[in-house]
């Protein structure tokens, strides 16, 4: 491609990724389709086009973002990860690219990693003041097991972020094994994980026992070698942060008990568990309160004529109605009842049903407790949140 060609090209990719950071988005779809190239942005949590471009700039499209990533440009048919760096602002924000090959030629998707724009801090993710408290009280134990469940992209990591962030003290040793590494935090040490060269979780976890650690961050637990030595961890006198894919709390007691770990090393090396969802925030400025139907009253367990709140859209939230992102959470923190069933092998509904009836707040009464606050609309919970009736 000549000199001419290029510069277009150079601005083009430069206006995809400024536009996307300028807008929040988390992530940026670039799909060859087979009359254009279709450009994405995920905004809170939604993906929406953005912009269709002629075929022809594909090449070239293609090729500068590989470029900058520095990934090969010759390989077409295999997928491969990247990463760019760009400075806007003055502040440095990643990229982490990851190719695929479609039919109508290569996929690119960027994740934007944009560690300024994260509000880090437990109570700014947390509105409401008890499990706020919960949370921060099972964050200052010395020792044990803290477990953060739920989908991809519920904020997880942001969340444990959040937790060091409040803990961490030059008096601390902390590290971290991630995958991919995706925030910045001083004084912490993170490492990442290279699966094909054998420095896998559970090969780091055991590397940073040797290193005389007092606080673990595991970035996922995917299987049982890395579920065993995150338990042994927290019951040698160490404070262990993970995450695990589970609807609920209870359900990550099961998801252990798959992995083979023995339910009396579960039952004594847990501090808690929290789940979480994110939802989009209903917009304060357009926001319009409504009654809803005694179905919804009953389903979400309110009183009738309870008010909750829908979108309408303005000018301030470019006529969607929703703006941003809310938490919804479940703290479940261990006691002794508790620990007791988890150590028999108990089901995750009779856990969960025990821990309700203890006074934890679930993701549904959680949910109930933002709709009439007005931070969120009913569809939006039904969209993230399953609910058992």
């Amino acid at each position: 491609m000549s000199a001419s060609e290029d510069a277009p090209i150079i601005r083009l990719v430069n206006s995809i990724l400024g536009l996307g950071i300028k807008q929040g988005a988390s992530d940026i779809h670039v799909e060859p389709r087979e009359q254009d190239v279709t450009v994405r942005y995920r905004i809170d949590g939604v993906l929406q086009v953005v912009q269709r471009l002629p075929r022809k700039v594909q090449p070239g499209l293609i090729s500068r973002i590989k470029i900058l990533s520095r990934l090969d440009i010759a390989e077409k048919r295999l997928p491969q990860d990247g990463r760019i760096s760009v400075t806007m602002d003055a502040r440095t924000i990643d990229f982490r690219v990851s190719t695929v090959p479609g039919k109508w030629g290569e996929k690119i998707v960027m994740r934007i990693l944009d560690r300024a724009s994260t509000r880090l801090g437990l109570d700014k993710l947390v509105t409401h003041a008890p499990s706020l408290a919960l949370l921060r009280e099972m964050i200052a134990q010395p020792y044990g097991i803290i477990y953060v469940t739920g989908p991809t992209g519920s904020g997880k990591t942001t969340t444990l972020y959040s937790a060091l962030a409040e803990i961490n003290d030059p008096a601390l040793n902390i590290s971290t094994v991630e995958d991919p590494i995706e925030y910045d935090l001083p004084g912490v040490t993170q490492i990442q994980v290279k699966t094909d060269i054998g420095l896998t979780f559970a090969a780091v976890l055991r590397a940073f026992l040797r290193q005389d650690p007092d606080v673990l961050l595991v970035g996922e637990t995917r299987d049982k070698e890395t579920a065993h030595t995150a338990v042994e961890a927290a019951l040698t006198g160490h404070l262990v942060f993970t995450t695990l894919h589970t609807n609920n709390a209870a359900a990550a007691f099961t998801r252990l008990a798959e992995m083979g770990i023995e339910p009396f090393l579960v039952s004594s090396s847990t501090i808690g568990v929290i789940a979480q969802r994110l939802a989009r925030r209903l917009c304060p400025a357009c926001r319009e309160p409504y009654a809803p139907d005694e179905t919804a009253c009953a389903f979400f367990g309110v009183p009738p004529g309870t008010t909750f709140f829908r979108a309408r859209g303005c000018a301030q939230c470019g006529g969607k109605g929703l703006k941003g992102r809310i938490g919804v959470f479940e703290v479940m923190r261990m006691n002794a009842a508790l620990r007791q069933m988890v150590g028999s092998g108990a089901r995750g509904e009779q856990i969960h049903a025990a821990a309700v009836a203890g006074g934890m707040m679930d993701l549904k009464r959680y949910a109930a407790m933002l709709l009439t606050e007005g931070q969120t609309t009913v569809e939006e919970i039904t969209s993230v949140v399953s609910i058992e009736i």
